[in-house]
C-alpha cells in the first residue's frame, strides 16, 4: 500500500516545477542592439535583466495547453499519472486553468498534480514574482561563456542564489545571443525540498513563438532516500498570444501560436 507518508514525499516536487526565470512570465524578442564583441559576466546579466523587464511588460495575455506527467518508480510500486490542462494568462498576475482530462490514481492526481496548478496560480502576486525573479536581487552571477552555438542559444551564465530557497536554483543558464532571452536552464534546487529527497536535477527549455519566448518543457528528475526516483515534466504546446504591446519600438503581433516545438534556428 502506498501509505500517506510516501506520496507526501511526491509533494516536495510542488516547487520544482515553478523555478521560471522571469517567475513564470513570457519573454519577448527585442531587437539585436549594437554589442560589444567582448562582453563580461556582469554586462551580459545586465542586459538580461533589462530585457526581461521590457519584456514582461509586453506580453498583456496568451494561453496554451500543458500536459503534465508523473511518473515514480521504486518501492513499494510504480505509479504513474498525467493531466491535460488549457491555462490563459492575462497580465499583471492572473492565470486561469482548465482541466481537459487525467488519468491515474485519484489521489496522486488530485494531491499532486491539480495541487501544481494551484500553486502557481497563487505564486502570481507581485511579492512572489519577485521572490523568484532572475536578477541580482537573487542572484549571483559568476561566469559568462560564449559557446557560439549554432542554435543561438550562445551565451551561457553560471547563477548562485544569495539566499537558500528552495523556488531558487544553483546552476547554468544559456541565453539567445540576439534576444537575450533564456532558452534553457540545468540546475538543481538552492535547498534540498527535503530529507526524504537526495538529489533533484532540474532542466527547463524554451521556445520562441512569434515575437514572444515560452516555456517549451520542463522537467526535474528527484532520487528519493531509501531508493526509487520521482520524473515530473510538463510538457507546453498550442500556444496563442492574445494581446501585446510594442516592445521599445517593435510591433508585437496580437496573435501568434504553435501546435508543436519549432526549429530555434528559424
Amino acid at each position: 500500500m502506498f501509505t500517506t507518508k510516501r506520496y507526501s514525499r511526491l509533494l516536495l516536487l510542488l516547487p520544482l516545477a515553478l523555478l521560471w526565470p522571469t517567475g513564470g512570465r513570457a519573454q519577448s524578442t527585442v531587437p539585436q542592439e549594437m554589442i560589444e564583441p567582448r562582453m563580461n559576466v556582469t554586462q551580459v546579466a545586465n542586459k538580461m535583466i533589462e530585457k526581461n523587464a521590457a519584456r514582461a511588460e509586453a506580453l498583456q495575455s496568451f494561453q496554451g495547453r500543458r500536459t503534465y506527467r508523473l511518473d515514480y518508480t521504486g518501492f513499494p510500486t510504480s505509479l504513474h499519472a498525467e493531466m491535460v490542462v488549457d491555462m490563459t494568462y492575462d497580465a499583471p498576475n492572473t492565470k486561469k486553468f482548465k482541466i481537459i482530462s487525467q488519468s491515474g490514481p485519484d489521489w496522486l492526481v488530485d494531491r499532486v498534480l491539480k495541487k501544481l496548478i494551484e500553486v502557481e496560480a497563487d505564486a502570481q502576486t507581485e511579492e512572489n514574482r519577485e521572490r523568484v525573479a532572475l536578477n541580482t536581487t537573487n542572484y549571483e552571477f559568476t561566469a559568462f561563456e560564449n559557446q557560439n552555438s549554432p542554435d543561438g542559444c550562445s551565451y551561457m551564465l553560471s547563477v548562485e542564489p544569495k539566499t537558500p530557497n528552495k523556488l531558487l536554483y544553483r546552476g547554468r543558464i544559456w541565453l539567445d545571443s540576439k534576444d537575450f532571452a533564456v532558452c534553457r536552464i540545468e540546475a538543481e534546487p538552492s535547498k534540498n525540498p527535503s530529507f526524504w529527497i537526495k538529489k533533484t536535477d532540474i532542466h527547463h527549455s524554451y521556445m520562441k513563438v512569434g515575437d514572444f519566448w515560452l516555456p517549451a518543457e520542463n522537467q526535474s528528475t528527484s532520487l528519493v532516500r531509501g531508493g526509487g526516483h520521482a520524473v515530473l515534466t510538463i510538457k507546453y504546446q498550442n500556444y496563442e498570444i492574445l494581446a501585446a504591446r510594442a516592445v521599445k519600438g517593435t510591433d508585437v503581433g496580437p496573435s501568434a501560436s504553435s501546435n508543436a516545438l519549432p526549429n530555434r534556428s528559424e
